[in-house]
């Protein structure tokens, strides 16, 4: 595999956008961008995007609906902001809109420099949807800072966004051509889904801690070398994808039957057998999980002779 190539979760940090913090309680400046027919709208439904044409659908301000402003930041010398509306008042049919892991594959298939933005606008958007009362005491919240801050009007109390952090891990055992990955199935997925294991931190806890105890509580199996590998924002839920790779220590399963409900050990050539009958599918596109497995595998899951 090409070392110039990007694993396919870095299209989310590869072109990052600035995200001209300083700007957003600046309400003249806002205003003027707001009329400026070269800022580009990206209008988001409760939580959901509309693709037009198989792209994601900016829009001048003056084609934007009323909604909750969210500035994104600049990027190729464009301002970019989101505005949110509620289902119901969102333009256009309800069908036309869709949850983000619809556009996962626009995004990388061409538009992944608008990865970043987008992720940015439906994080906030799902902490606009989720947040609606002050958890001190109760009260109505209103947006501040270009939907950066949610403020409340009785005890004045600011409300920023949460990120939770979450390990995701590719566990290996063996060596060469015996080196096995340990990949599960969630009990909500189709028969022929498996993926990299997953799980929160808790609090107190170490990153590496919280890799070990979940690959523990989920699959029965004790890890030992725990090395960093990337991180991915994810905002369904609110989470930052830690990812890391680890050395098992033991190699008995015992899934846990409320999450996991099979787990496997696959060699390289178990894996490609399995991926290419069908009777195994894997994450791929912009995901971390993607990116582990690949790493893992040593050549790219997408391309020729993945059909």
């Amino acid at each position: 595999m090409s070392s110039e190539r990007l694993l396919p979760h870095a299209a989310l940090s590869a072109h990052a956008h600035n995200r001209i913090g300083l700007r957003r309680t600046d309400s003249e400046w806002l205003d003027a961008r707001m009329a400026d027919p070269a800022t580009k709208v990206l209008v988001v439904a409760g939580n959901r995007l509309r693709p037009v044409d198989g792209a994601i659908a900016w829009v001048a301000p003056a084609e934007a609906p009323d909604g909750i402003l969210v500035l994104l930041g600049e990027r190729d010398d464009a301002v970019h902001v989101a505005v949110i509306v509620a289902p119901e008042d969102a333009p256009g049919e309800a069908g036309d809109w869709v949850p983000l892991r619809d556009v996962l594959t626009l995004l990388a298939e061409g538009t992944a420099d608008q990865a970043p933005l987008v992720m940015h606008a439906i994080g906030l958007a799902e902490w606009h949807h989720a947040t609606r009362f002050c958890p001190r005491c109760g009260g109505t919240l209103v947006s501040r800072a270009a939907g950066h801050e949610l403020r409340c009007t009785q005890c004045d109390r600011a409300q920023f966004p949460r990120t939770d952090p979450a390990v995701i891990m590719a566990i290996t055992y063996g060596d060469g051509d015996d080196e096995a990955i340990l990949l599960g199935r969630n009990r909500a997925w189709p028969a022929n889904r498996w993926s990299t294991l997953a799980g929160f931190c808790e609090p107190g806890e170490t990153l590496e801690d919280a890799v070990r105890r979940e690959v523990d509580e989920e699959v029965g199996v004790r890890v030992g070398e725990v090395s960093y590998f990337g991180s991915q924002p994810w905002p369904l839920p609110a989470s930052l994808m830690l990812g890391f790779t680890g050395r098992a220590l033991t190699t008995e399963i015992d899934v846990d039957g409320a999450e996991i409900e099979e787990a496997r050990w696959w060699t390289r050539a178990d894996f490609e057998a399995a991926a290419r009958s069908g009777e195994m599918v894997v994450p791929r596109g912009i995901s971390i999980s993607s990116s582990l497995i690949e790493t893992w595998f040593g050549r790219p899951l997408d391309g020729p002779g993945w059909d």
